[in-house]
């Protein structure tokens, strides 16, 4: 697939997704500096969530509005999202500003007058969340765009994710991609089971990727190698100040890190070669090969004693030394010389 015309898939390096989420903690300020950072970082692109506490839900107080356990324990849902939102007002400037900065940002809407906001500003792609997969119909409007689309797949079976993919390809999306992802704030490294990447390629037949909420990158980098694609991660300016995303996601430095280890994993992937590489070929001297250990005169058959499979490679190959045994020699070979064929075939 591509967004803003770079290519993503396996033969490309890393798609790196700074999301921004609710670390911009009522600041547009707080907003442009996460921007700064994502481009001096390396990032590909950055992403924002554009929401409001009334499209997402309503002001309940019922039980079932309540968050029980977890990061955001005892919170409302609607309090929660009043706090986490990114003001619409906001949208354009925040755009702007990352279009000044040449990185791109894109967003993650939650419902059809957020889709429209982004249309509006000219987004070039968007992501549904992990916990919109299985609204179709906002996917179905999200596709009709024609942008590319990428969808989170926290929490979902085998058949949503199937279901979300044909809605959106059945609605006008050409370009789409999936991400693997645990839909826990954080998620523990072992949940992550990421040979699913695999199976998801094989499966799905589209580019796939990983979100990722564990507290470090070492998960990210080995799904480099499983063939992730797409790396997402929740990035702040100090996660020490803390904020609703705060406790999950990467400061500045790490996120370069993410950047340069994550392409650095994927360029050591490389391509299937057996052939010797320019960092190795001063080394094959050094491999073994058969020696005179002992002066050997011309007559004189060879010799368990008298030859040896040793370091540098200069003369024949180890291999030959059951061959060699029992011949004589046809010149005289002084110790510590490398034997040559020349010295037992005419």
């Amino acid at each position: 697939m591509k967004i803003n015309n770079q290519k993503i898939g396996r033969d490309y390096p890393p798609y790196i997704i700074a999301e921004m989420s609710a670390n911009h903690n009522g600041s547009i300020e707080t907003a442009f500096k996460l921007i700064d950072e994502a481009k001096k970082a390396g990032a590909s692109a950055v992403k924002i969530q554009t929401y409001t506490q009334d499209t997402i839900t309503i002001n309940s107080k019922n039980s079932e509005f309540k968050i029980i356990g977890g990061l955001w324990d005892g919170r409302y849902l609607y309090d929660l999202y009043k706090e986490g939102s990114l003001p619409w007002d906001w949208h354009k400037d925040i755009f702007a500003y990352a279009q000044e900065k040449e990185i791109t940002i894109f967003s993650s809407p939650f419902d059809f007058s957020a889709v429209d906001l982004l249309e509006e500003i000219n987004t070039p792609a968007y992501k549904i969340a992990s916990f919109e997969l299985v609204d179709i119909p906002l996917i179905k409007y999200v596709a009709s765009t024609g942008k590319p689309m990428i969808l989170s797949t926290g929490m979902a079976n085998k058949n949503e994710i199937q279901e979300a993919i044909e809605a959106a390809q059945s609605s006008g999306c050409d370009d789409l991609a999936l991400l693997h992802c645990v839909s826990g704030y954080p998620t523990p490294a072992g949940e992550y089971n990421l040979r699913t990447i695999e199976d998801m390629i094989n499966t799905f037949g589209l580019t796939v990727g990983l979100s990722d909420h564990t507290l470090d990158n070492f998960t990210a980098y080995s799904s480099i190698a499983l063939g992730a694609s797409i790396i997402e991660k929740h990035f702040a300016l100090n996660p020490a100040d803390g904020g609703l995303d705060s406790e999950f996601s990467l400061n500045p430095a790490q996120l370069k890190e993410l950047c340069y280890g994550s392409r650095l994993a994927w360029d050591s992937l490389g391509k299937v070669d057996y052939s010797c590489k320019s960092s190795e070929a001063g080394n094959i001297k050094f491999r073994r090969s058969l020696y005179a250990v002992k002066d050997i005169k011309a007559g004189e058959k060879f010799t368990k004693e008298n030859i040896r499979s040793i370091r540098p490679g200069y003369g024949i190959e180890p291999k030959f030394f059951e061959d060699i045994l029992g011949k004589r020699s046809l010149v005289d070979i002084k110790s510590e010389t490398a034997i040559k064929r020349s010295f037992f075939e005419k």
